[in-house]
């Protein structure tokens, strides 16, 4: 991987940011050897064990790895601020994630079809999470799954045997079961596919980043931070960094793969937002686009924790045995991603979709698992799939360095409390099924267990936490108000375009990798298009 010794600063692309759209696109663009690229990286890279250890992500929150983002005060929450972790190296938060592998509805595909053209609904966008995908189990004749693709998605190597128990819970309380969970309905339950192989964390830099990185034509600058975009006139003309390089030149395009929080924050700096905003912050206007930073959308969730009376669970499973079993042979609860299973239901049956996912864990993770439990316990997560608040990104000050402002909105919406409520409700019906209630030995703090509606919902806002899937801020439209046209690129300007969650115009039923994995897929296609 050729790093910041190179002398050369001009490329045809320049890519910021080598999370889950970074490296697709720093791969895929790079396959042509009559281009240069340059991938920018504010983080270092991904050689801490821990990545590798799928149960050890939540030992790599608050480390040199996250961003270590918080929230701004959460009224609905109890006045709380969050904590909003993000991966913060090669790999993006791929290389910090649960690792689970959810495309998420065909309606979610279906609403961005009609948001931004036909060519992003279900039907003709379904064949990018294919070209991405290397499936490595049971594959049935008319599977969905691609299967030679950059990233390994495989089945659990050694599910908890409390995970068989919540799958028959499901199917006891009437649940669908579902062969393959990525098919174009996933209402049911399922175990969860996991970007692993043989049991170690594959992540979009194993995939993309690293088969990629002898090119000559690429460049990979890591510990480097993007200051500011460099422009001529309305055109992107390259990026000014700190701890690297100086400034790069771009003869085609700047893309920016920051994230929902790192691409608007970064045209808010380039004077690309709503004017109001940011001559209040002391930013001269370039491009007059107000809903750069608006339309933050994240699934909030509330964790339905119980004690277990029998040593069974993950709770101290982090042994040197298991260990040796995971190094030795990529096998053992050290495999264990801790969302051992999903089940998405409705809250209504006239929905058309999911509105809740429910996610099995075989151990009380609390606090984003950042104290290691205690107690052998279980979790179900709520997870408010479709959240009708929003919230937005602001910038903080004028420099790169200095953290944006992050109101995410949460339960601002009337309706997302009672939805969420409903779900913790169809939760406690599934640990008092048979099959899990022998599991079951009463509740586990903060979840106080089976409560009237108005103490549960105080419980509900006293510790509902993130599930780390920020999208939105930078949507893209057909409709001249949006932040990004169909094609991704950033209207009012030329030569720069957003390729990341940001520009998602709706959040997925589901969890966000898989999403904008193929999402950049589609964009390497669009650029190498618009190239020609």
């Amino acid at each position: 991987m050729r790093t910041a010794g190179t002398a050369e600063r001009t490329y045809d692309y320049i890519v910021v940011g080598a999370g889950s759209a970074g490296c697709v696109l720093a791969a895929r663009l790079s396959e042509d050897p009559g281009v240069r690229v340059a991938l920018v990286e504010s983080g270092p890279r991904d050689r801490k064990p821990e990545i590798r250890i799928p149960a050890a992500f939540p030992k790599l929150f608050k480390t040199a790895y996250d961003w270590d983002f918080t929230t701004a005060k959460q009224e609905a929450l109890g006045g709380r601020e969050l904590y909003w972790p993000r991966g913060h190296t090669l790999g993006g938060s791929s290389a910090i994630n649960a690792m689970m592998w959810v495309r998420g509805h065909r309606a979610d595909y279906d609403a961005w079809g009609e948001a931004a053209g036909p060519e992003w609904a279900y039907d003709a966008f379904v064949r990018y999470f294919r070209r991405a995908e290397r499936w490595t189990g049971p594959t049935p004749k008319d599977s969905v799954y691609g299967t030679e693709g950059p990233l390994w998605v495989s089945p659990l190597r050694d599910p908890s045997p409390l995970t068989l128990a919540f799958l028959a819970a499901c199917h006891d309380r009437g649940l669908t079961g579902l062969r393959e969970l990525n098919g174009p309905d996933h209402s049911g339950y399922a175990t969860t596919p996991v970007n692993q192989r043989k049991g170690r964390r594959w992540s979009a830099a194993d995939g993309y980043l690293k088969p990629a990185a002898r090119r000559p034509n690429l460049d990979v600058f890591t510990q480097t931070r993007v200051r500011g975009l460099e422009f001529e006139g309305s055109r992107a003309t390259g990026v000014r960094t700190q701890g690297g390089p100086g400034t790069l030149t771009a003869r085609r395009e700047v893309i920016l793969s920051a994230g929902a929080i790192g691409s608007p924050q970064l045209l808010m700096l380039a004077g690309i937002g709503d004017p109001e905003r940011l001559r209040a912050a002391g930013v001269d206007v370039r491009v007059a686009s107000p809903d750069v930073g608006r339309h933050l959308q994240d699934h909030l969730a509330y964790a339905v924790t119980v004690r277990c009376p029998s040593p069974v669970t993950l709770t101290g499973a982090d042994t040197l045995p298991n260990l040796g079993r995971f190094l030795l042979r990529g096998r053992g609860p050290l495999t264990s991603n801790l969302a051992e299973a999903v089940a998405f239901v409705r809250t209504r049956p006239d929905l058309v979709a999911p509105d809740i996912e429910l996610v099995f864990a075989p151990a009380p993770f609390v606090d984003h698992g950042l104290t290691p439990p205690t107690e052998h316990g279980l979790t179900v997560g709520v997870v408010l799939l479709q959240p009708a608040g929003e919230g937005r990104i602001d910038l903080g000050g004028t420099a790169a360095t200095t953290p944006p402002r992050i109101d995410p909105g949460y339960l601002t919406a009337e309706d997302d409390l009672r939805r969420l409520l409903v779900g913790v409700r169809r939760a406690e019906q599934l640990l008092a099924t048979p099959a899990l209630a022998e599991h079951v030995s009463g509740p586990l703090a903060p979840y106080p267990g089976v409560v009237d509606d108005e103490t549960l919902a105080a419980a509900v806002r006293g510790s509902a936490e993130s599930l780390y899937h920020p999208v939105g801020t930078c949507r893209m439209g057909a409709d001249q108000g949006s932040v990004t046209d169909p094609r991704l690129r950033v209207r009012g300007t030329e030569g720069l375009r957003v390729v990341d969650a940001s520009v998602m115009p709706r959040i997925t039923r589901g969890h966000t990798h898989a999403p904008t994995v193929a999402l950049a897929e589609k964009a390497a296609e669009l650029i190498r298009e618009d190239a020609r």
